[in-house]
């Protein structure tokens, strides 16, 4: 692997952990209904755990309800096991065509207790690129001992890594700041 190669490779690395982190994120109850919460929620749709948004249509009429309209009509009575089985504490209300949910204001102790996990995640996702990074200087240091790359280019290829995870990790900084910051908005 050249230099470049090897920037690469960890720049993609790194772009992925900040997309999981982003879709964790998405997950996240944050005191207004949003099509995002249900993105983890999987239905059994002919015997196989489907998203959601496959099977139905998601829209969020208020800042405090999500309306669920399934493509079809069969479909209904799954979806709503699936939310009652779900993490999300929500109580499914069934009319016969559509399950809308109520999205209740969270308390000051939920918020606490959700911005410790947003900090969480997000220094799980710091950890996965700084594992990407140990990885590139890894493969900087295989090269150069191959001797298809030079002390010089080691030591840069080494320095333009550190830079990329910096980079990574003030995105992932940004993103929970933004996502505490509106959890914690009342």
């Amino acid at each position: 692997m050249n230099s470049a190669q090897i920037l690469k490779d960890a720049e993609d690395r790194m772009e992925k952990a900040l997309d999981v982190f982003r879709n964790d994120l998405k997950g996240l109850r944050s005191g207004r209904a949003s099509p995002g919460m249900l993105d983890a929620l999987r239905v059994e749709y002919y015997g196989s755990p489907t998203p959601i948004k496959n099977i139905a249509s998601v829209t969020c009429p208020d800042a405090s309800s999500i309306v669920i309209k399934p493509y079809q009509a069969e479909d209904l009575k799954e979806i709503e096991k699936a939310i009652r089985s779900s993490d999300l504490g929500l109580a499914p209300n069934n009319d016969g065509k559509t399950i809308r949910l109520s999205i209740p204001a969270m308390s000051g102790d939920q918020r606490k207790k959700l911005v410790a996990q947003i900090k969480k995640q997000a220094e799980s996702a710091k950890v996965s690129c700084r594992n990407i990074r140990r990885d590139g200087n890894k493969h900087f240091d295989d090269a150069e001992k191959a001797k298809t790359m030079t002390e010089d280019d080691r030591d840069k290829g080494k320095a333009k890594v550190q830079d990329l995870l910096k980079a990574y990790e003030t995105k992932i900084d940004d993103l929970g700041g933004k996502k505490e910051k509106e959890v914690m908005e009342q």
